[in-house]
C-alpha cells in the first residue's frame, strides 16, 4: 500500500513530496517527520527503498507507507501532554514521531504481538536517543513497548486521549477499541479491512505501564534542559535579533528550458529564426541573476554544514561533574 507520492533521494525530499501532495499539512507533524530518518528503521540491506512511498515488510517487521503514517499523524490531532496508545506498534517509528509532539509530560505506550519486533523497536528507540542530533531539539516523550495481543488488554488499564490501531479491526471489536479511549478522544483504525491475528496458546492479559510515572530525577532533568534551551534562545535573540534557526537547506537547481532554434523553408529559401516560449522570455539581466542564484544556492559538490547542537555544547561547558553532564545528555554518543 502506498505509492501516492514520488520517491525522494533522502528523508527531507520525501517529506517535501508528502507536503506537496497535502499528506502533511501541519507544522508539528512536519517537524516530527523531518526529525526522524525513516531509513534508520530499515534493515541495512533494504535501506535503498526507505524513501519510497511504499510499505515494507521483512519477517514480522513491518512499516506502513509514509503517506499512511502522515495521514494517521494528522488525523490524531496530537498535542503536548496527551496520552497515546499504539496498537501494533511495530518498529516504533510512528510512536517515536508521536513522542516528539507529546513532550515530556505526555504518555506514549505501544503494544506489539511479536516479541522480536518489540525488541527491534527498543533497539531503534535506543539508537535514536543515543545518536540523533534531532533528539535535543525536542522535549521527548519516550515510548514504552510491551508484547501482547492488543485485544487482551487488562480491563484495569487506563484510557487514552489518542489511540491508533494499524491492523484491520473487525466490526465486533469496534466497541472494545472505543473502550480504550477517553471521552472526547480520537481513535484511528482501519475497520473490517482484514481479520485480526492472534497466536494460539499464548493468550494472556496485557498489562500496560501506568499513565504517568516521572521520577524526581527525570523531572529535574526535564526542568534543567528546558532552562538551558531558554538561555540558548535568549542568547541567540540578543546576538542576532531572532531565535535559533535550522541550517538552511540548499535549494534544488532550477531547470531552465533552452530557447528553440527553428529553421523555416520558404520557396527554396532558408530562413533561420529564434522562437522562445513566452514564459522563457527573460532579459539578459534576468538570466545573469538566475545564473548567480544557482551558483549561490547550489555550489558544485557543496554540502550544508551539519547543524550545531547548541544544547549539547552548553551542557558540556557547565561547571558540573561529568556523570551529571552525561545524565543531562541522556548518555548520548554524539
Amino acid at each position: 500500500m502506498g505509492g501516492a507520492v514520488s520517491a525522494g533521494e533522502d528523508n527531507d525530499e520525501l517529506i517535501d513530496n508528502l507536503k506537496e501532495a497535502q499528506y502533511i499539512r501541519s507544522e508539528l507533524v512536519e517537524q516530527a517527520f523531518r526529525a526522524i530518518d525513516r531509513a534508520d528503521y530499515y534493515l541495512e540491506e533494504f535501506k535503498e527503498n526507505a524513501y519510497k512511498d511504499l510499505a515494507w515488510k521483512h519477517g514480522n517487521i513491518h512499516l506502513s507507507a509514509p503517506c499512511i503514517y502522515s495521514e494517521v499523524m494528522e488525523a490524531l490531532d496530537l498535542q503536548p501532554g496527551l496520552s497515546f496508545l499504539n496498537l501494533g506498534s511495530g518498529t516504533g517509528y510512528l510512536s517515536s514521531m508521536v513522542g516528539l509532539i507529546l513532550g515530556p509530560f505526555g504518555v506514549n505506550h505501544g503494544v506489539e504481538l511479536h516479541s522480536d519486533v518489540t525488541e527491534y523497536a527498543k533497539q531503534k528507540l535506543d539508537f535514536f536517543i543515543r545518536t540523533s542530533d534531532s533528539f535535543d531539539k525536542f522535549d521527548f516523550c519516550e515510548p514504552s513497548f510491551v508484547t501482547g495481543n492488543c485485544l487482551e488488554i487488562s480491563p484495569g488499564c487506563s484510557q487514552y486521549d489518542r489511540v491508533y490501531c494499524g491492523a484491520g479491526v473487525q466490526k465486533q471489536h469496534e466497541g472494545y477499541m472505543k473502550s480504550l479511549l477517553k471521552v472526547g478522544g480520537v481513535l484511528v483504525m482501519p475497520l473490517e479491512e482484514k481479520p485480526c491475528q492472534s497466536e494460539s496458546g499464548k493468550s494472556r492479559l496485557v498489562q500496560l505501564p501506568p499513565l504517568a510515572v516521572r521520577s524526581l530525577q527525570d523531572l529535574a532533568r526535564i526542568a534543567i534542559r528546558g532552562t538551558i534551551k531558554k538561555v540558548i534562545h535568549q542568547e541567540a535573540v540578543n546576538k542576532n535579533g531572532n531565535g535559533l534557526k535550522n541550517t538552511p537547506r540548499f535549494k534544488r537547481r532550477r531547470v531552465r528550458r533552452r530557447r528553440m532554434e527553428t529553421i523555416v523553408f520558404l520557396d527554396k529559401e532558408v530562413f533561420a529564426s529564434r522562437i522562445s516560449n513566452p514564459s522563457d522570455d527573460t532579459s539578459c539581466g534576468d538570466l545573469e541573476e538566475e545564473r548567480q542564484e544557482e551558483e549561490v544556492t547550489t555550489p558544485p559538490d557543496a554540502k550544508p554544514e551539519p547543524p550545531v547542537n547548541f544544547l549539547r555544547e552548553k551542557v558540556l561547558s557547565l561547571p558540573l561533574p561529568d556523570p551529571l553532564k552525561y545524565y543531562l545528555l541522556y548518555y548520548r554518543e554524539k
